[in-house]
């Protein structure tokens, strides 16, 4: 999937574990894990606001554009 999610690097960069996140944005654990590892497939903007202010960044900082067929050099 083109859209990458950098929660790991922000939270590692905040010294700050995925649990206390959860807790200080009111959103279930196993929900937060799922938008860590990518396999969510949609967020809502109060969820991304929420994320930001506890994070202390910007929507760019969470997620990044990486079109398909990127991966390799073409020749």
């Amino acid at each position: 999937m083109p859209i990458n999610v950098k929660l790991d690097d922000l939270l590692h960069a905040r010294r700050m574990t995925l649990t206390e996140l959860a807790d200080r944005i009111d959103l279930t654990l196993a929900n937060v894990s799922i938008l860590k590892t990518g396999k969510a497939k949609a967020i809502r903007f109060s969820t991304l606001e929420a994320i930001c202010r506890e994070l202390d960044c910007q929507p760019g900082d969470v997620l990044g554009y990486e079109p398909e067929g990127t991966d390799s050099p073409e020749a």
